[in-house]
């Protein structure tokens, strides 16, 4: 395994010959270390926030404020992950509308729908199936 700073960490699953400032959307999946359940619990096929929980989906709305070029687009709080598609939108670059995407509609509604298959989720420590 690959070292940083001393430490293990694994390799990093960006495309190599991708500029990650350019215009475009972006999916985007925040994982909790060893898949701790941090951010609350579904119930009944809903997301219940635990205080930090709260405080990701806080913290996810205010990313706006801080980096004005980005736009926040769908996002979901799930027990142990967090998914979101962000827009970088630059006024220097040319922008490009990809919202009509398939594999766009695609992801957002799989962000959408996520709590409702947290008990098949692949990120669910407790899921049997993984």
């Amino acid at each position: 395994m690959e070292k940083f700073k001393g430490k293990y960490r694994i390799s990093s699953a960006r495309l190599q010959n991708w500029d990650y400032g350019w215009n475009a959307l972006y999916f985007i999946t925040i994982c909790t270390q060893n898949r701790e359940l941090f951010f609350g619990e579904i119930i009944n096929h809903k997301m219940q926030l635990s205080e930090i929980g709260e405080l990701s989906k806080k913290y996810w709305f205010e990313i706006p404020e801080k980096f004005s070029f980005i736009k926040l687009d769908e996002f979901v709080v799930m027990p142990n992950h967090i998914h979101g598609i962000i827009e970088i939108a630059k006024t220097d670059n040319k922008q490009n509308d990809q919202r009509n995407d398939k594999s766009y509609r695609n992801i957002k509604n799989y962000i959408i729908n996520n709590p409702e298959k947290w008990t098949g989720d692949t990120f669910n420590s407790t899921n049997t199936d993984t």
